[in-house]
């Protein structure tokens, strides 16, 4: 699973961490959720936010800057493991992990992640590890399905042929492609 953070933003004491997956769907999901005061979360937590790379959210908006949850703000809580396929501002900061490949909408392993499930993160290894045992992983990935495609256009173009953000994000047609320019005045 590729994936990126910037260490600098990070707190050490994140940096080998094991805990409580609360995942999220969508960012759509993660919005409508993130504010109850009964969202089953607390600063062991690792927050999990699918379907926002490259195909799941059409043009990788910046989606991964997960703010904490107001109730543990109040108590102090200034920092988590937060885990996504989607990406943020250089600005940000926090222990985030992002780009993870491949991503959620693309069958990775990310969209197999439930909340309950246990991980593991331990950057001096550069390892994230799901503790969900294979028979399960081999369960959930024959149940799931795939976001339906846009019905046409520029939209399902790009979703159709989009490079999954380990290899830029990039139109997979385009790659190799940067020949020389070509005129606007071919006459």
């Amino acid at each position: 699973m590729a994936q990126s953070s910037k260490l600098s933003a990070a707190n050490p004491h994140l940096l080998q961490h094991r805990g409580r997956a609360v995942a999220f769907e969508s960012v759509e999901d993660f919005h409508a959720r993130i504010n109850e005061e009964s969202l089953d979360i607390d600063e062991s937590c690792v927050m999990v936010l699918k379907n926002c790379g490259p195909r799941g959210y059409a043009g990788m908006a910046e989606g991964g800057n997960m703010p904490l949850p107001p109730k543990l703000l109040r108590k102090g809580v200034t920092d988590m493991v937060r885990i996504s396929d989607a990406r943020m501002s250089g600005t940000a900061y926090g222990t985030v992990v992002l780009h993870v490949c491949p991503e959620a909408a693309a069958g990775g392993t990310l969209a197999l992640v439930e909340s309950g499930d246990f991980i593991t993160l331990d950057v001096a290894q550069r390892a994230i590890r799901l503790e969900v045992d294979e028979a399960t992983l081999a369960s959930r990935r024959a149940k799931w399905t795939a976001p339906s495609l846009p019905a046409r256009g520029w939209e399902r173009l790009y979703v159709e042929q989009v490079q999954q953000a380990h290899l830029g994000a990039d139109m997979d047609f385009l790659v190799g492609r940067s020949g020389a320019r070509v005129a606007r005045d071919s006459l």
